[in-house]
């Protein structure tokens, strides 16, 4: 490739694309505004489409919790509705953000690909591939690849501004130590509101996220904390593990779930958006990390043979909005109310997973087989 590449942002996705890249032979900066290259401690799912992806970046599932499937419960009487067992195909792996994160890093630069951190960037110019940062310098690359998010530069500059729309809904956050608790994602289904929890670490640590329906909250920061005392509260009708290991909670955080639409153009001139930047997603089918490996492969793998971004766009965002809108869909059916959340869970029980949702085609998806096909 012999590439110039600049990456703006140190997440999963742009840690991603850089060793991706990387790997491809281009040489990659990774420019982040945080001072240390450190996440808010939270749990992913990594499922087996974004696993193939990890395996092909010499990335492992150290550290990780294979899962042993998913339970959905009552909320309220804790009552076992549908046990799922894994994807068929392969198992999922519960991480540790910061663990894989860690990793991802520690591979970009044993690739020589250089991490500059503290740098906030402020504008871009997509045409020119120019980022400009808070403290007036500036910077161009041959190639300049979007990692910053939902609400970074980078994604009004390649794809005009857009209003995001407020859910209706608030998830709050938080580790707490493990109890031993099953290898399983267990999913409680209350009026309003659901509660996920699946361990980390070994089962060291517990992963918590609490969804509820509410309009007096609206601020979309991912790190701003709550008070674990108005959590517990606002979950006090779920009984079970979920009562526990809301008793155990020091620390949370809370954020406010909005829309915000799949990018229609994913490129302009010498830039082009990965992750959250083109496709974020609501977090209904644990699929925002595997969206973003699923794209940092295809844009290494067009980059690579020269079919460049107008083919990654084709080849990325057709699947992006599918995946976007099972997630969007997935969230009325965990707040069912009475009477239909009582029907429904019989209809799950005595159907059991024939009549439960089929995710075979985001699970099963392998971008790295596809890439073999491309021009």
């Amino acid at each position: 490739m012999g590439q110039d590449v600049a990456i703006l942002g140190a997440g999963i996705g742009g840690m991603a694309a850089a060793v991706a890249l990387a790997q491809g032979g281009a040489r990659v900066r990774v420019i982040e505004q945080a001072p240390a290259l450190t996440e808010v401690g939270a749990g992913l799912q990594i499922s087996p489409n974004g696993m193939v992806v990890l395996e092909r970046l010499g990335v492992t599932s150290e550290g990780a919790v294979q899962s042993e499937g998913t339970e959905l419960r009552d909320g309220r009487a804790g009552r076992l509705v549908l046990r799922l067992g894994p994807p068929a195909a392969g198992p999922t792996w519960y991480f540790h953000r910061a663990d894989l994160l860690a990793q991802l890093a520690s591979r970009a630069q044993a690739l020589g690909v250089t991490v500059e951190l503290g740098r906030q960037a402020v504008a871009v110019d997509a045409e020119a591939g120019q980022v400009t940062f808070a403290d007036g310098s500036s910077e161009t690359a041959q190639v300049f690849i979007g990692a910053d998010g939902a609400r970074g530069v980078s994604r009004g500059a390649i794809n005009g501004a857009a209003r995001p729309r407020f859910t209706g809904q608030v998830a709050w956050r938080a580790l707490v130590p493990g109890q031993g608790e099953q290898a399983v994602a267990q999913l409680w289904m209350g009026p309003g509101r659901h509660v996920v929890i699946y361990p980390l670490r070994g089962g060291a640590l517990l992963n918590i996220v609490a969804v509820e329906e509410r309009r007096d909250w609206t601020e979309e920061s991912w790190r701003r904390e709550g008070d674990p005392d108005e959590l517990r509260a606002r979950f006090a009708g779920f009984g079970g593990v979920v009562r526990s290991a809301l008793a155990r909670v020091e620390t949370a955080h809370l954020w406010a779930l909005h829309l915000h639409p799949v990018a229609e153009r994913w490129y302009r001139g010498r830039a082009a958006l990965l992750g959250d930047a083109a496709h974020p997603t609501l977090p209904f089918l644990a699929q925002g990390a595997c969206l973003a490996l699923e794209d940092a492969w295809t844009l290494a793998a067009c980059l690579g043979n020269g079919s460049g971004f107008a083919r990654y766009e084709a080849l990325r965002k057709d699947r992006a909005k599918a995946v976007v809108a099972e997630a969007g869909r997935n969230a009325w059916r965990f707040h069912l109310r009475a009477p239909m959340r009582q029907v429904a869970q019989l209809v799950l029980r005595l159907g059991g997973a024939r009549v439960a949702p089929d995710f075979a085609w985001v699970h099963g998806y392998d971008v790295t087989e596809a890439a073999q096909s491309f021009p």
